[in-house]
């Protein structure tokens, strides 16, 4: 049994396995890159040929664990792409969007670098288009959480990660010349006791475990609730006439924040100002969480039943319209915009900050990961003046950040989901978080569990005995 990694490595997109089991020939996540340094690598060839990879195993639908899925079929998959009901859902939307956010950014990348008499690298040419994505969307194959998937050797069971909806950890019971292991990919962990998912499940017996590290290195910030922090910024930027600018990701943050909105103005906390949610994706996304009702916890079921829905209520505006975007930028009286992306690497958020990031009356308010090198990131870290469609803009809005809110399972969860464990597994990988904070989670598991644990390098290859 070999495992090589592709992506994901000292750094926290691009996620991405390859797993030989015998004959069997297993990719596990099929991520984008999207911090800067590493963009190249998306168009790259992928270090194995697609054509010989059996089947594709998608822990969920975030951009960075299934984003180069067309391209990958473009090159020669032929397999089936195994997920769970809903991550196939929000798969195809965000697929889409993605081909139509990157042909419409090399068509304004290369019309501006005409203008300024310089050619892109790759920027001017998309990754993949929505013909690609089409091309795609027939070898996915919906799973239900906890059904075996058998494939030539290897058992495969998706259960329940409570990171995103439909998101899961993936455990493989593999067998190679008479030998047994398990090897559990962890995909991105949840936390416990949030807004409308499940719990994350656990696991009790691993060979083999590969888990993320985003926050390996750090606790979540116990202070001030989500609610007291959102009441407390939006009251401040209204009275001083500016609007709440939120960057945010179309899956799950978006939605989350609306629970919180529209608890809030429920409960008569908030004004009843214009709250705009301005993404078609996000917008299409929250269908989606409609649907698949199997995936929300308790509370969240019981307030739509009692027709209290935390995704719509009376000064809720979901956008989808370019038009309809516009005009938010027109409005004079404060407002909560919140728009996708969630770094700020594309979309209707850049626009967004053009015009508000150089107000004082306004707040860029950010309430999500930024990884290094993006836009979000230069903001958060106080950068006096940041480029944004090819122009430089002072930064004179106030910049804030929400705590709380984070989909990923920081230090303590980790290691309270890894406590489950019942005898150490024989070697564990760090992965999916920057250097620093892989390095740090790594020294934690020997120091506190005496645990083998390492972190790859890009491309590493491993025999798992």
């Amino acid at each position: 049994m070999k495992l090589q990694f592709l992506g994901a490595n000292r750094q926290v997109t691009g996620s991405q396995y390859y797993l030989r089991v015998g004959q069997t020939r297993l990719l596990i996540d099929c991520g984008m890159f999207q911090e800067r340094q590493y963009l190249d690598r998306n168009w790259e060839p992928l270090p194995v040929p697609p054509r010989e990879i059996d089947a594709l195993l998608l822990t969920h639908a975030h951009l960075d664990h299934c984003g180069l899925i067309p391209k990958l079929v473009r090159d020669g998959f032929r397999g089936k792409i195994y997920t769970t009901a809903a991550s196939a859902d929000l798969a195809e939307i965000i697929l889409r969007d993605s081909a139509h956010i990157q042909v419409e950014d090399a068509a304004y990348k290369k019309k501006r670098h005409r203008k300024e008499g310089r050619t892109g690298k790759h920027p001017e040419i998309p990754l993949y288009d929505e013909t690609d994505v089409e091309r795609a969307l027939p070898y996915f194959q919906p799973i239900p959480y906890h059904e075996p998937i058998q494939l030539n050797g290897v058992t495969a069971r998706f259960l329940d990660a409570g990171h995103v909806l439909g998101s899961a950890f993936l455990v493989l019971d593999a067998v190679e010349n008479g030998r047994r292991r398990r090897i559990v990919f962890s995909g991105d962990l949840g936390m416990r006791d949030r807004p409308i998912l499940r719990d994350p499940e656990t696991i009790d017996q691993v060979d083999y475990l590969i888990i993320e590290s985003t926050y390996g290195d750090r606790e979540h910030d116990h202070g001030p609730s989500v609610m007291e922090q959102l009441t407390r910024v939006v009251k401040e930027t209204s009275a001083r006439g500016g609007h709440v600018v939120i960057p945010v990701f179309a899956l799950e943050r978006a939605q989350e924040l609306l629970f919180y909105f529209s608890r809030l103005y429920r409960e008569g906390k908030l004004p009843p100002l214009p709250i705009f949610l301005d993404s078609p994706m996000a917008v299409r996304i929250t269908e989606v969480f409609r649907r698949h009702r199997e995936c929300l916890d308790e509370e969240t079921q019981a307030l739509i039943d009692a027709d209290e829905s935390p995704f719509s209520f009376p000064n809720l505006h979901l956008v989808s319209t370019v038009e309809e975007s516009k005009q938010i930028n027109t409005i004079s009286v404060p407002s909560v915009i919140m728009a996708t992306s969630g770094m700020c690497t594309a979309g209707r958020i850049k626009f967004h900050l053009r015009h508000n990031i150089v107000r004082p009356e306004s707040t860029i308010l950010f309430v999500g990961y930024q990884a290094r090198g993006t836009l979000g990131r230069q903001i958060l870290d106080g950068n006096p003046q940041v480029r944004i469609h090819g122009k430089e803009w002072p930064t004179r809005a106030r910049i804030e950040q929400i705590h709380g809110l984070s989909g990923h399972a920081d230090r303590p969860a980790l290691l309270s989901w890894l406590s489950e464990i019942k005898q150490p597994p024989k070697s564990v990988f760090i992965t999916h978080g920057e250097e620093n904070a892989s390095l740090s989670f790594a020294e934690t598991l020997r120091s506190r569990f005496g645990w083998r644990a390492s972190v790859p390098e890009y491309m590493d290859e491993v025999e798992l005995e």
